[in-house]
């Protein structure tokens, strides 16, 4: 009576665990069923979900941080915004774009840090631009980090009516 008992009691005791172990492995699917084929495009590419603490970039030394309207640093990887045409800060043409950059900047970062956003792929197949930079879009709830800037009138969509901060 005992050992038929304990018998019983090791089934359940080794069962258990794998069954748990399982359907943890195996609540997404079977695991790389998502994976993106070796040489896909980068719209075939799956969006990246990020949560991090953005703040201004400060010296050299670049992780997650917010450059200027238009560019970040995220997790190392130098982003550039795809679809924002924003003022510039470094080199701005007059003092009325500098104030501009500065709240694009701030504008940005505030975006940044209200909560989880995808990292998409640049919706013209171009994953770099000239300098190096990523070209990723940033989207939250199925609108743009742009959208939030440009509603504030501090950045213009890239491609659209060109904004003259002077």
């Amino acid at each position: 009576m005992w050992g038929e008992a304990a018998r019983r009691l090791g089934v359940v005791l080794v069962a258990a665990p794998l069954a748990l172990f399982s359907a943890i492995l195996f609540a997404d699917g079977l695991p790389g069923a998502g994976a993106v084929a070796v040489g896909a495009t980068a719209s075939q590419r799956p969006a990246k979900l990020v949560t991090a603490n953005f703040a201004r970039c400060i010296g050299a030394r670049r992780i997650t941080c917010v450059v200027d309207g238009d560019t970040i640093w995220l997790e190392g990887t130098k982003i550039r915004i795809a679809d924002i045409d924003a003022p510039e800060i470094s080199r701005p043409a007059c003092e009325a774009e500098r104030i501009a950059g500065e709240r694009a900047t701030a504008r940005l970062t505030r975006w940044l840090n209200e909560g989880a956003f995808e990292v998409l792929p640049n919706p013209d197949g171009r994953d770099a631009d000239r300098y190096g930079r990523k070209l990723r879009v940033l989207s939250r709830d199925g609108s743009s980090a742009v959208d939030a800037l440009v509603a504030e009138g501090v950045a213009g969509k890239w491609g659209g009516a060109r904004v003259r901060w002077c």
